[in-house]
């Protein structure tokens, strides 16, 4: 069991290792360019200008002085700003550790102060000819800007656990199962949603069984998901307004195993009286199951080890 999204941070890993390595040898050069004009504010806004255009991704240039203290406008794409002339900046986050462990660093991602939007500063130590530290160059990119890498991040297939409202896990035994209109017909709803998902196309189905309601994503209109009450959700009628689809092509789940998965779910759903399934999903493309019980905790897990483990197992688990 997992709480950590390592295959998340291996993926931003990368993407800021390809960012610093573009980003690394060009403020390298530019801060040498700087470093003979650093003592006149106009050549050395003329020289950031200069650079800007080969810096398309840029949002903004700037050099501070060995203190932190701005030496020139902002240097923009549309012209120079100069509301941050003077503005001391050594006590902003992109700007720690920068001293005395490395002359280029390439910040973690932000909220902008004026735009509200994540964003990333680059800065480059500027050193004279004699290696002394005398000021630093400053860039800040808008991560919209940025160039990504074409390789969408996977999410991993282990089981994650996550904590709820604890206001409501420590009153789990001061209320019981109240039972829903959907677990009166269950039975027939679970023969919809198998059949939804096998024969029409839907390939990620929600049961809400305190709310008694369904939540459905198509294959044919996948960004739209789609709310079935509880007369929809238990009326075989449903599937006329879905089309006939073959079983997705990607699905990693044996149809086989669909139906188990939701008598699964009626099991944990009805095994006790205070710790019991609030909602239960089905992803049958990516096969993950996902679980939300009464104390507020929630369950991500493939669906083949959720099959494996009996309703003993869960409520071991869960507080009880």
């Amino acid at each position: 069991m997992s709480t950590v999204n390592s295959g998340l941070q291996e993926s931003i890993r990368l993407q800021r290792e390809a960012l610093t390595a573009l980003l690394g040898e060009a403020m390298h050069e530019l801060a040498h360019r700087c470093t003979t004009v650093i003592e006149d504010r106009l050549l050395l806004e003329a020289v950031l200008a200069d650079a800007l255009p080969r810096l398309s991704y840029c949002k903004y240039l700037y050099v501070l002085d060995a203190a932190g203290v701005q030496l020139t406008d902002n240097i923009t794409q549309h012209g120079q700003d100069p509301t941050q002339f003077g503005r001391n900046r050594m006590g902003r986050p992109y700007m720690q550790g920068i001293i005395g462990s490395t002359d280029f660093k390439l910040s973690e991602a932000y909220i902008s102060r004026n735009n509200k939007r994540p964003s990333l500063t680059a800065v480059q130590v500027v050193r004279s000819d004699a290696s002394r530290r005398v000021g630093f160059l400053g860039a800040d990119f808008d991560m919209r800007e940025l160039p990504q890498t074409s390789v969408l991040y996977r999410e991993p297939d282990a089981w994650r656990q996550i904590k709820g409202d604890p206001a409501i896990r420590s009153g789990l035994f001061a209320h019981q199962r109240a039972e829903s209109p959907l677990d009166r017909r269950l039975d027939q709803a679970l023969h919809v949603m198998n059949a939804l998902l096998l024969e029409h196309g839907v390939y990620h189905g929600k049961l809400h069984f305190s709310s008694s309601r369904g939540t459905l994503w198509h294959v044919d209109d996948p960004f739209v998901y789609r709310i079935l009450g509880i007369e929809e959700l238990t009326d075989p009628d449903i599937c006329l307004a879905y089309p006939r689809r073959p079983y997705h092509e990607r699905a990693v789940v044996p149809p086989g195993d669909v139906m188990r998965v939701f008598e699964m779910f009626r099991a944990l759903r009805f095994a006790d009286e205070h710790v019991y399934l609030r909602a239960g999903s089905l992803n049958i493309v990516n096969g993950m199951v996902g679980l939300n019980f009464s104390c507020d905790g929630s369950h991500y897990m493939r669906f083949d080890e959720f099959l494996e483990k009996s309703t003993e197992f869960w409520f071991g688990a869960l507080p009880h």
